[in-house]
């Protein structure tokens, strides 16, 4: 594995995070209606409480009501609080000096003079890696982040964007992509082994399968919305699974399938950032923490999600 630059030690040391897409969101997590502003500042609160200090959101989430709400919250805490947020390729912005901009309009909705992680959301198929990866090492060098990263990005996207950042001295802090138990395809097609190897922080998104890895839906109560068509074709083969977390969880002290899957996720090497709309979620998410899964359990879960995995 690849030395760890001084810059991007903090992505290292980090177990877990906190992912802010559901903050401000209505079409896919039925912001307002399921959850509050007071449920959110409560469920981050409870998050800084318990160690929690990386939260990641993106301009795009709730229409930049996510880095808003971030913005404000950060503003009523004293604890230190390590800021990811993410640029959106949308089709008119067609310069390095595009990311520039929306980095700007990303600090004045947060409130801040400058980021811990500045990430590209998603691969354009319109433009260039290398021209958005410039817009990157033009923010680092300005001091406008501390890190950079990616998002969605494969092995080949990734690699083109270290080789862009090399000329300019700096190094590829993250790649985020999902990764759950339902979702293993950064370990089939050697993603997660690439970032492992040249010291990029494979971070995980959706770390709980947009809810299912909770156990609290099935064929007859499945997730509302958007996330029932995504994952209904599971459903029917997911209690199995289901029960392997609990059994496993009981086996660890009591610890909660979801709680299991997260901690699935770390001990595979990498960075999840599960949601928390409430205070209850925000207990759950730190409970995945502070102690590992055996190697026996790992390959359990391993062996048993292979029919779903990609």
């Amino acid at each position: 594995m690849a030395d760890i630059p001084a810059s991007i030690q903090f992505l290292h040391t980090t177990e877990i995070g906190l992912g802010a897409w559901a903050w401000g969101d209505r079409l896919v997590w039925d912001y307002g209606n399921s959850h509050t502003d007071e449920d959110l500042q409560l469920g981050f609160q409870t998050s800084l409480e318990h160690g929690i200090r990386l939260v990641d959101t993106a301009e795009i989430y709730g229409n930049g009501r996510s880095e808003r709400l971030l913005g404000q919250f950060i503003k009523n805490t004293s604890t230190p609080v390590i800021v990811a947020t993410k640029f959106f390729p949308l089709p008119w912005r067609i310069r390095p000096s595009a990311v520039l901009r929306a980095l700007h309009n990303s600090l004045e909705r947060l409130g801040l003079e400058s980021l811990d992680l500045y990430q590209i959301h998603w691969p354009s198929p319109l433009i260039p890696i290398e021209r958005y990866v410039e817009g990157l090492a033009a923010a680092h060098h300005q001091g406008l982040t501390k890190a950079v990263g990616v998002s969605n990005y494969d092995k080949n996207q990734m690699q083109r964007a270290i080789t862009t950042l090399a000329r300019h001295d700096i190094p590829l802090a993250s790649n985020q992509v999902e990764y759950h138990l339902l979702n293993r395809s950064v370990e089939k097609n050697g993603l997660l082994a690439r970032c492992q190897e040249l010291g990029v922080r494979l971070i995980a998104y959706s770390p709980l399968a947009m809810g299912l890895l909770t156990g609290k839906y099935t064929p007859e109560n499945p997730p509302p919305g958007m996330r029932g068509g995504k994952y209904g074709s599971v459903l029917k083969d997911l209690p199995q699974l289901i029960r392997l977390l609990t059994r496993i969880g009981q086996d660890q002290g009591g610890k909660t399938p979801a709680q299991v899957a997260i901690n699935w996720c770390i001990c595979k090497g990498s960075l999840p950032i599960p949601g928390a709309k409430n205070v209850h979620q925000a207990q759950e998410n730190a409970g995945a923490v502070g102690w590992r899964l055996t190697e026996q359990q790992v390959n359990a879960l391993d062996e048993a999600s292979d029919r779903f995995s990609k």
